[in-house]
């Protein structure tokens, strides 16, 4: 019984490497680029400039400067756009998407992103506050 689980503890250790590499050498390094700039955005890092433009008219709608984050709603078939605008400071915008609308994104700045390296972001607002008390003395 106990040699089963050996074998059986390695041989699911092997398989999660394998699925490891196998995950691993399936990216691009302009796949692991992209993913990780968009994070960068994503954590108001990125500077970029978004254009609303009317396409009947040839003209532009609307257009945003500042470190922004973006997402497509398609259940809306609306854009969000987030910006931060100061310390702890965002404002959300909501632009409609039609057949007479579109939008472009240019990136104003350079990203400094690693295919090897990786950040783990912890939102201090969404971490629950744990209070220990111990007790010195053996009392």
């Amino acid at each position: 019984m106990k040699k089963t689980k050996n074998v059986l503890t390695i041989l699911g250790m092997i398989i999660g490497i394998l699925l490891i590499i196998f995950g691993l050498t399936g990216c691009t390094d302009a796949e692991i680029a992209s993913q990780n700039v968009s994070k960068e955005a994503d954590q108001f890092r990125v500077k970029r400039r978004i254009v609303f433009i009317n396409l009947r008219h040839d003209s532009y709608l609307f257009e945003i400067i500042g470190n922004c984050s973006i997402e497509t709603d398609s259940s809306d078939n609306q854009l969000e756009v987030i910006c931060k605008v100061g310390e702890d400071k965002y404002q959300k915008h909501f632009l409609y998407l039609s057949n007479e609308t579109t939008y472009t994104v240019e990136q104003l700045n350079y990203s400094e992103v690693s295919k090897y390296d990786y950040e783990i972001v912890f939102k201090p607002e969404s971490i629950v506050p744990i209070k220990i008390e111990t007790e010195v003395g053996g009392k």
